[in-house]
């Protein structure tokens, strides 16, 4: 089953299709993206239920209904915590032990999560007692554990004295030494003082190391950008311009084995979301891609733990060029200078809804579809891949 389009694609062939001139047909603007058109028409219907034109099941409808399931779902699991837990701690004869407790309702289905929420227990002793055999000092240590993160909870700003007397206050007695030993060993600082050790967070690279750097016959450095396939070197960016309503953001993503664009995000903001929506945007019309090197410049965006969390989720490559360098990055900044001599500069833009149309029409239509490059062998990108996937196919 394919993987379904980007939600933010959907969304800008519709524009496409809804303010398309009078004479043209679905079908012509369905061939422009790429997708059948009964897609294009599915897409443009439930466009017209989402503004209401039509009656239907609007996306936010569905989702509240989703939703609603989930949270019904879930009360069904919390009272279930507690009709076991009441059963439970109602037999005399059993230990007052609650860790027993959360794995019999593991077992049943019930997710741990809800069962710590719902006993008010912290989920960290409760998998260090699973992984290892535990002692009385240990489950001591569980419990004062517990005391002390939810007084962490309910005042961040406390110290670790004042988390102990709380503690000591809820029934678990400790000293203040020990207190402050399990407090560090969590991470649980207060708000106000400085964080010393492990915050609990694991610490990224700053910068990726530039995976696209060769070294020439003279010994000189010198970047190079070619790839035998597809997926297997993306370069990104981010370009702006302007419009009378204010800046709109693109960043794309450029396959250099046919230099088509697998992936984009149009935004106001120039925010990191930017480029991991046109990330995620990428992987969803590629596939599997896991391996690929993603080349950028060392932008904020690029270099933020977002970004960075999304290369490793689908794992892909970082690669990074020098700072202000576009010449580290020439062959993204020549698809710019195409976008900006073909789009962005043939008019005056009273709105960014009027520019990102435009933008994305340039970029399905044109660019993809009809604009012949030398280095494909006159051959549009689309048409180059389809050719060369066949040729690599029957090769291998």
């Amino acid at each position: 089953m394919p993987k379904p389009y980007p939600r933010e694609f959907r969304d800008d062939v519709v524009r496409v299709a809804v303010n398309r001139e009078s004479g043209v047909p679905l079908r012509q603007i369905a061939a422009d993206f790429g997708i059948s058109e009964t897609c294009l028409q599915n897409w443009v219907r439930q466009a017209a239920v989402e503004t209401g034109a039509k009656p239907g099941v609007t996306r936010a409808e569905a989702d509240e209904a989703r939703e609603l399931r989930m949270r019904v779902r879930l009360l069904e699991q919390e009272n279930e915590v507690l009709r076991r837990a009441a059963a439970y701690f109602a037999q005399a004869h059993l230990p007052k032990m609650t860790y027993p407790l959360v794995t019999e309702l593991a077992a049943d289905g019930i997710p741990v999560t809800v069962t710590c929420r719902v006993l008010k227990l912290s989920r960290q002793p409760y998998y260090r007692w699973l992984a290892n055999p535990v002692t009385d000092s240990e489950i001591v240590e569980a419990y004062r554990a517990n005391a002390l993160f939810d007084a962490h909870r309910d005042d961040p700003e406390f110290g670790h004295r004042l988390l102990a007397d709380e503690a000591r206050h809820a029934g678990e007695s400790m000293a203040d030494r020990t207190a402050w030993r399990i407090t560090s060993d969590n991470g649980w600082w207060s708000v106000f003082g400085k964080k010393r050790g492990r915050t609990g967070k694991k610490p990224g690279p700053a910068v990726h190391d530039d995976l696209c750097t060769v070294t020439d016959e003279n010994g000189r450095m010198r970047h190079e950008f070619t790839a035998d396939g597809p997926n297997q070197l993306w370069l990104t960016d981010i370009t702006e311009h302007k419009t009378a309503e204010g800046k709109l953001y693109l960043c794309a993503i450029k396959d250099v084995f046919g230099n088509k664009i697998v992936g984009y995000s149009i935004d106001s903001r120039m925010k990191s979301s930017l480029a991991v929506r046109a990330l995620e945007n990428a992987v969803a019309m590629r596939g599997d891609v896991a391996g690929c090197v993603v080349h950028s410049d060392r932008g904020s965006q690029f270099r933020s733990r977002k970004f960075l969390r999304a290369l490793s989720r689908h794992n892909l490559v970082g690669s990074m060029g020098r700072v202000a360098s576009c010449g580290d990055n020439a062959a993204m900044e020549s698809f710019f200078s195409l976008l900006q001599k073909n789009v962005l500069n043939r008019r005056s833009w009273t709105t960014r809804e009027q520019l990102r149309i435009a933008i994305v029409t340039w970029i399905e239509r044109t660019y993809h579809r009809r604009r012949r490059q030398a280095a494909l062998g006159r051959l549009t990108p689309v048409e180059f891949e389809t050719t060369m996937t066949k040729t690599l196919a029957l090769a291998a």
